[in-house]
C-alpha cells in the first residue's frame, strides 16, 4: 500500500506526547449523544486515538485507522489508560479496504491532509463502510483557518465549507451542523482561535 506523500510517521515520532492532545475534539464531544451506545465504529485517519478511543469510551467497539505506527502506538497506551479496548490498522485512509456496511458510525475529524481526488476516495470508502441508518461525523476547519493559521493545511482547496459537506452528503439526513469560531487547545497540533465546520448525518 502507498504511504501518503506527507510524512505523518516522522511528525508524530519527532513530537513528545501527544500532538493533538488526549481527549477528543470538541465537536465529537458535544454531539456523542446523537450516536449509539453499542455497535461498531470507524475512525478514519485517527492519529494517535483522541477520539477513537472517547468512541470506545463511549460504549462502541472501535476499529482506528491510521498511516503512523508510532501515533498508533500512542493510541493503544491511549486506550489501555482509559480500560477501552480498541481495533488498530495501520493503513492510508485513501486507499485502506473499507468494508462493505460494517460500522454503525464513521467519524473523520482534521483529515484535511486529502487532496480533493483524494477525499472523494475516501468519502466513498467511508460511505461503503457505514451501514443503512448508521452515523456520520466530520469536523474540519474552513476556508476562514487560513486567516488564524492556528492549525490545519494552508491550501484552500483542502478545507471543508458548507457547501461542500451539503453536496458530499446530499443524500443523507442532516442532523447537525455547526458553524464555528472558537479557541481550540487540542494539544500543540490545534492551538488558538479557529474557524471549524461539524456535521453529523444518518444514511438512509
Amino acid at each position: 500500500m502507498a504511504l501518503p506523500t506527507l510524512d505523518w510517521e516522522a511528525r508524530f515520532a519527532n513530537t513528545d506526547g501527544y500532538l493533538f492532545g488526549e481527549e477528543p475534539t470538541y465537536f465529537l464531544r458535544d454531539v456523542t449523544r446523537l450516536l449509539p451506545t453499542q455497535g461498531a465504529a470507524l475512525a478514519v485517519a485517527d492519529g494517535e486515538g483522541r477520539n477513537g478511543v472517547w468512541l470506545a469510551r463511549h460504549g462502541l467497539d472501535v476499529t482506528s485507522v491510521d498511516v503512523s505506527p508510532t501515533a498508533q502506538s500512542r493510541a493503544k497506551a491511549l486506550a489501555e489508560q482509559h480500560s477501552v479496548p480498541i481495533n488498530l490498522e495501520l493503513g492510508d485512509a485513501h486507499d485502506w479496504d473499507y468494508p462493505e456496511a460494517a460500522f454503525d458510525v464513521v467519524a473523520e475529524v482534521f483529515t484535511q491532509f486529502s487532496k480533493p481526488d483524494e477525499r472523494t476516495r475516501k468519502w466513498a470508502g467511508m460511505r461503503k463502510a457505514l451501514k443503512s441508518g448508521g452515523y456520520l461525523v466530520i469536523v474540519g476547519y474552513r476556508p476562514e483557518q487560513l486567516a488564524f493559521n492556528t492549525g490545519g493545511p494552508r491550501d484552500v482547496a483542502h478545507l471543508y465549507s458548507e457547501a461542500l459537506l451539503r453536496e458530499a452528503f446530499a443524500d443523507y439526513t442532516l442532523l447537525r451542523l455547526s458553524i464555528d469560531e472558537l479557541q481550540l487547545q487540542e494539544g500543540r497540533g490545534h492551538d488558538g482561535m479557529s474557524a471549524t465546520i461539524g456535521a453529523v448525518w444518518r444514511k438512509p
